[in-house]
C-alpha cells in the first residue's frame, strides 16, 4: 500500500469519526490530508470506493486488536471478555472521537447508502460475533464460565448490548447505559 492513501484513509478516519461519513466532503477530506485530488482518484474511483476502503481498514485493525484482547495469554475467558468490554466503553467515552467504533458511528448512516460499505460492516461484526462466540466456549472450557448452549447466540447478544449502550450513551452524552450494560454483559455470561 502507499504511503498517500493510507494518509488519505487516516484523515478521514479522524474525519469521519467526527462527524459522521456523509458530513465530511471530499474537498474537505483532500484539504485535511493536503493531497490533491488526482491523488485521491488515483486510489479510489469514487468516494464510495473511498468509503469501502476505510471501512475495511478499520474492521481489519478492530481484528487485530480484538485478537490482542481475547487471546491474551495467562487470564481466564471471562476475565478477557470483560477486558474487551472494558476497552469498548473506555473508547466510546474517551476524548478521543478517532478512538471510538466506526462501526458504532457509521453502520445507520451507511445502512441504506452504500450496499459496499454496509456488506463490509456487516461481514466485519460477523468475525467479531465469531471471535466473542469462540471467548464464550473458551470459558466454558477453562472453567470461568458455564458452558452455554447458544454460544453464538450469546456473543450476537453480547454485541447487540455494547452497540445499543454505545448509541445511547452518544445521544444521552452520558456514560450511564454503559454501566447497564456492563452488568448485563456480567449477568449474561454467568448464567447458562
Amino acid at each position: 500500500m502507499s504511503e498517500t492513501r493510507d494518509h488519505i484513509i487516516a484523515t478521514g478516519r479522524r474525519l469521519a469519526a467526527r462527524r459522521g461519513y456523509t458530513a465530511v466532503g471530499l474537498s474537505e477530506l483532500l484539504a485535511e490530508a493536503g493531497v490533491p485530488k488526482g491523488s485521491f482518484y488515483h486510489y479510489f474511483k469514487s468516494k464510495e470506493a473511498f468509503g469501502c476502503a476505510l471501512v475495511e481498514g478499520f474492521v481489519e485493525g478492530y481484528g487485530t486488536d480484538l485478537a490482542q484482547t481475547l487471546d491474551a495469554p495467562g487470564r481466564p475467558a471471562r476475565d478477557r471478555l470483560m477486558a474487551y468490554f472494558a476497552r469498548w466503553r473506555a473508547n466510546q467515552t474517551g476524548d478521543a472521537p478517532e478512538a471510538r467504533c466506526l462501526v458504532v458511528k457509521l453502520s445507520a448512516e451507511i445502512a441504506d447508502l452504500s450496499p459496499g460499505m454496509r456488506d463490509i460492516l456487516d461481514r466485519g461484526v460477523a468475525r467479531i460475533t465469531a471471535r466473542l462466540a469462540k471467548a464464550v466456549r473458551d470459558g466454558a472450557e477453562d472453567g470461568s464460565l458455564p458452558r452455554h448452549a447458544e454460544p453464538e447466540r450469546i456473543a450476537e447478544t453480547l454485541y447487540q448490548i455494547w452497540l445499543g449502550a454505545s448509541l445511547m450513551a452518544a445521544l444521552s452524552d452520558d456514560a450511564a447505559p454503559f454501566a447497564s450494560a456492563e452488568a448485563s454483559t456480567a449477568r449474561l455470561l454467568d448464567h447458562q
